[in-house]
């Protein structure tokens, strides 16, 4: 019931971010069943770059076909429905979250020092349940490799424990089953061969024999795994890519990039490791992207690393202090920091600062330390604190769920925040040149447009060599008719990469419309000439640009150019009536009036009101 309380207002959402890259714009999802194979033998990113190379734009690759399988299936079964994934989205949260009430209930039920295991096991998972920092996995449907892969861990940790408890080899198997699955989903799934040991030692017996062979389950199914992502990936656990977008730690030098020194390296995790506690303390303040620079470049010696160092040191000493003491306490901060230590930068690289969904699998640590600490609470004032977290939780994931929407509600929403990530800044602006970019003119569409061109400028400023800002920037300067900004802005994207497609196509086009707009509206032919010869380079067979060139030559009185672009847009266009006309009118200038005759002629058969058509015009 709460699942749906919480989380039915996505039901009537879009797709939204990285959705696109598992999904809307996947070739191997696009082919229904017939794409799962291609998810199985290829990089994750793969079937949404389809090109060599690129699907390793992240460190290391990924190899999680899982859920794109399961799109696959729903795409067969249903087309681009994301009404139904996100439905499912939300019944496979309310799975995982009976999967951690079994797992504590049963993890709970032997322990000595623990009264009223349900209970506690029911409070933990209500407030995992509502809890802010998951809106991302859930009300997003990429999400949904993270509820995967959650959901085979906790299997797996649930089955070890039956195993030890029942000696019945099943659950063995089973626990291999599910540890291979969550991996499957995605890789951080592999930290649960460390928390289930951990899990085993403070509810169980610290050594014993029965601990060996659950936990040898889960490394056949670690091990089975890491062999097929290895023969289809290769070995590679991650280089330092030289691009920002791909690499946080990384500062501007005013010409290059270079790359951290330790101090900042170690400063900047830090900070992330501090914000994700201040994240599940207190979720008011959620946003999506935490890419550069996001979190600013700081060193050991900021104060606020310091503090982070000092809280993190302390948590490492609660660990010792409370094993006995309080075994929540204990094995939930020693589970938090095992499931974090993936994706904290620390292990290595990952691509980015820090993301909300990477705390949906530690938060649940955090959570069990939190009640663990409120259960030495009066039992009515812990009831009061749990019920006054649940509440106002759950009210912060309602209103959090919307923003999810789709891409221009979600970025348009946090780039308000003042981010300043050159990623979302990035994003925010090409949705809003989007979604103006079919309306008609008018000051609110010109209000918009210069928005979205003050975010792509802010991007730019943080990151200088990020060519997708240079291309949107184009592209808006383009549709407020500010066209030597455009044509500036998608040379410096080409200077950027020479062979960036998207410049290529539009750069002409502007060049085109810039120099129709200096002739005919500023009566400046020279200007037109100077940007109607570089289009036409770029261009070499658009009809349109060898028109006008045709026009400007003439105006200025070179009839040999006016016919000779002339007489290409006739031979390209040879039913076109009005082609004739100008090359005929071109001829005539140029005294030539034998060929302008032929060629009036040929208009006339053609379209016998073709020089009528001529005169009312003249």
């Amino acid at each position: 019931m709460f699942t749906f309380l919480l989380y039915g207002n996505t039901l009537g959402h879009q797709y939204a971010q990285d959705d696109a890259i598992v999904i809307t714009d996947n070739m191997f999802t696009q082919d229904g069943v017939s794409g799962i194979s291609g998810h199985l033998t290829n990089d994750t990113f793969y079937g949404f770059f389809k090109k060599e190379g690129k699907a390793k734009l992240v460190s290391g690759g990924r190899y999680r076909p899982l859920t794109p399988i399961m799109f696959c299936l729903e795409y067969e079964a249903f087309g681009l429905n994301p009404f139904v994934s996100h439905l499912i989205n939300i019944l496979m949260y309310w799975v995982l979250c009976i999967a951690i009430f079994s797992l504590l209930a049963l993890l709970f039920a032997q322990s000595k020092s623990i009264d009223q295991p349900t209970s506690l096991a029911l409070i933990i998972t209500l407030l995992f349940l509502a809890h802010p920092v998951h809106t991302e996995a859930v009300a997003n449907i990429k999400g949904r490799d993270e509820i995967m892969a959650m959901l085979g861990a906790v299997l797996a940790f649930w089955a070890s424990i039956k195993y030890f408890d029942t000696g019945s080899f099943k659950y063995v198997a089973l626990g291999t089953l599910s540890i291979f699955f969550g991996l499957l989903s995605k890789e951080n799934t592999i930290t649960f061969l460390a928390v289930i040991p951990l899990g085993l030692f403070h509810f169980r017996v610290l050594f014993n024999k029965k601990n060996i062979l659950p936990v040898a389950g889960i490394v056949v199914g670690i091990l089975v795994f890491l062999v097929i992502r290895t023969s289809i990936l290769g070995f590679d656990l991650g280089g330092k890519p030289m691009e920002l977008m791909n690499n946080p730690f990384l500062a501007w030098n005013g010409s290059s990039y270079d790359q951290f020194s330790f101090s900042e390296k170690a400063g900047n995790i830090l900070i992330c490791l501090g914000q994700y506690l201040r994240l599940m303390a207190w979720p008011s303040a959620l946003i999506h992207d935490y890419y550069p620079r996001s979190i600013g470049i700081v060193s050991l010696t900021d104060w606020k690393a310091i503090l982070s160092l000092l809280i993190h040191i302390l948590m490492l000493i609660a660990i010792v202090l409370y094993w006995k003491k309080n075994t929540l306490v204990s094995f939930g901060i020693a589970y938090y920091f095992v499931t974090l230590s993936i994706v904290s930068n620390i292990v290595f690289p990952i691509g980015t600062n820090m993301s909300e969904r990477f705390l949906f699998m530690p938060s649940l640590g955090l959570l069990i330390a939190l009640v663990g600490g409120l259960k030495s609470l009066d039992r009515k004032v812990m009831t009061i604190v749990v019920a006054c977290l649940f509440l106002g939780f759950s009210i912060r994931t309602i209103t959090r769920n919307p923003v999810w929407y789709d891409d221009f509600t979600l970025f348009t929403t946090d780039v308000r925040q003042g981010t300043r990530s050159a990623k979302l800044l990035n994003a925010a602006g090409g949705v809003i040149i989007t979604k103006y970019v079919s309306e008609p003119d008018s000051p609110a569409k010109s209000k918009a447009l210069k928005e979205a061109i003050g975010y792509l400028n802010q991007a730019l400023e943080i990151h200088p060599t990020y060519k997708n800002p240079f291309l949107l920037l184009g592209n808006g300067y383009y549709y407020l008719k500010d066209y030597d900004n455009a044509i500036a802005s998608y040379e410096a994207a080409l200077r950027l990469d020479p062979d960036f497609k998207d410049a290529m196509t539009n750069l002409p086009i502007v060049l085109r419309d810039a120099a129709r707009h200096y002739g005919e509206k500023e009566q400046n032919v020279q200007k037109a000439l100077t940007y109607l010869k570089q289009s036409i380079q770029l261009s070499p067979d658009d009809i349109e640009t060898m028109r006008l060139l045709g026009i400007s030559y003439g105006i200025t009185g070179d009839h040999a150019n006016a016919i000779k672009y002339f007489k290409k847009v006739a031979d390209k266009s040879p039913s076109n009536a009005s082609a004739f006309v100008n090359l005929g009118i071109a001829y005539k200038n140029a005294g030539d009036q034998e060929n302008a005759r032929i060629q009036f002629e040929q208009a006339v058969s053609i379209d016998p009101a073709a020089l009528n058509h001529m005169q009312q015009n003249q």
